[in-house]
């Protein structure tokens, strides 16, 4: 990371993350559409973590990466204000993709004159009490099924300023409050309140945090001190032994020859694998899993910019559209997939125009990025408006007079 002279910061991309990205909204989607045949190609069933742990852990490294070294110039409140921004701009998008969603359920349950829509997706009691639960909506405590996780970033990065202030300072106590404030959660049911009463969020902050403050400390440069072991030959047979062992456990979930075959103390001692409040099953293999990619996904390897690869790069660019967007598109499939008699060839194509259009639309972000801005407000800085006064005087002088 450089810092220009006029106090901004340049950051360089790793294609890596914007790679895994892309491929843990693919699988959202796909998990999205309940009984999908590709959705077999997804993480989450040949281990005990899926795209979630991914998503989380890659946006907790970006926040180490890229903030840690704002705040350690002494940036804090510009950090302050650009991540609280974030957390409003993914607010804002949480209701909006709330009440089109909601919309999008309630037009398919009453044109097809199907209830199951309504109650299946958790919207029932909002279409019967939408002055009351409209303020539950805002507040987030209530939330339509798949919509869960988007208030879970936003908790955690209305925080981030003041743990990215805690990692500039004291990386590893940080990390060791992350640890403790987790087992804390565990042991005492911590949890934040959510709609109906009694019921609290299906992916509980205060678990969820050490997924992504432990990503924070491996993205500012910490997990450093460790990296001689984690590429130790030990350390890679114990992932690659994690990761087989997981796979046998949930293959046991769709044999009974296999389920009978794992003892019962085993049984006892596993379930259940909780994702709510982020299970040390499921902390642990992603952990295996990240040891392995870390070990053969170079960020200097030529694929990343391959054409075959750039669609799923391009949409880990940008991933809070194309997560609203996978959201919207994967209830449509799930509704044509119950209203017409489908068989596996409709599911093949149907999942894949959803990731064709995620696509295009990541295309067209992209290209609308590189659109020229022609309009920049230099008022609050005298030395970036004397900068642009330069370049723009040579390019003055050189057009024609007007006649």
């Amino acid at each position: 990371m450089a810092k220009e002279s006029t106090d901004l910061f340049v950051v360089e991309r790793d294609l890596r993350l914007d790679l895994l990205r892309g491929l843990g909204l693919w699988m959202i989607f796909l998990d999205h559409i309940p009984d999908d045949v590709v959705a077999w190609l997804t993480l989450r069933n040949y281990g005990f973590s899926d795209a979630a742990e991914f998503f989380v852990f890659i946006s907790g490294y970006l926040l180490g990466f890229i903030y840690v070294p704002i705040v350690a110039a002494g940036q804090f409140l510009p950090a302050l204000k650009r991540l609280w921004l974030r957390a409003w701009q993914m607010y804002v998008a949480h209701i909006l993709l709330f009440l089109a969603f909601t919309a999008q359920i309630a037009r398919a349950a009453r044109k097809w004159d199907n209830p199951m829509y309504k109650d299946e997706f958790n919207v029932a009691n909002f279409l019967a009490h939408p002055d009351e639960l409209i303020g539950k909506a805002l507040t987030l405590q209530y939330k339509p099924v798949d919509l869960d996780v988007l208030p879970l970033y936003i908790s955690l990065v209305l925080v981030s300023p003041f743990v990215v202030w805690c990692l500039v300072r004291r990386p590893n106590l940080t990390l060791a409050g992350s640890i403790v404030l987790y087992l804390l959660a565990r042991y005492f049911d911590w949890n934040l309140p959510s709609y109906p009463k009694g019921a609290t969020w299906y992916f509980n902050p205060f678990a969820w945090q050490l997924m992504f403050f432990f990503g924070a400390w491996c993205g500012c440069g910490a997990v450093a001190q460790i990296s001689k072991f984690i590429q130790s030959r030990i350390v890679f047979a114990v992932a690659i032994g994690w990761i087989a062992f997981a796979l046998v456990i949930v293959m046991t979930w769709h044999s009974a020859f296999l389920e009978s075959l794992i003892p019962k103390w085993m049984i006892k001692l596993i379930y259940p694998i909780d994702k709510t409040d982020l299970d040390m099953l499921r902390f642990t293999h992603f952990l295996a899993l990240a040891v392995i990619v870390s070990r053969y996904l170079n960020p200097d390897w030529e694929g990343l910019k391959s054409k075959w690869l750039r669609p799923l790069v391009l949409c880990g660019q940008h991933s809070l559209p194309l997560f609203c967007l996978g959201v919207f598109l994967s209830f449509g499939v799930h509704w044509m997939l119950v209203q017409w008699k489908h068989q596996v060839v409709e599911q093949i194509l149907l999942s894949i125009g959803g990731m064709v259009i995620m696509t295009a639309v990541a295309w067209l972000l992209d290209r609308a990025q590189r659109v020229r801005n022609l309009f920049v407000d230099a008022g609050g800085d005298e030395r970036l408006a004397t900068k642009l006064q330069q370049e723009v005087a040579p390019v003055a002088r050189t057009q024609p007079s007007a006649a």
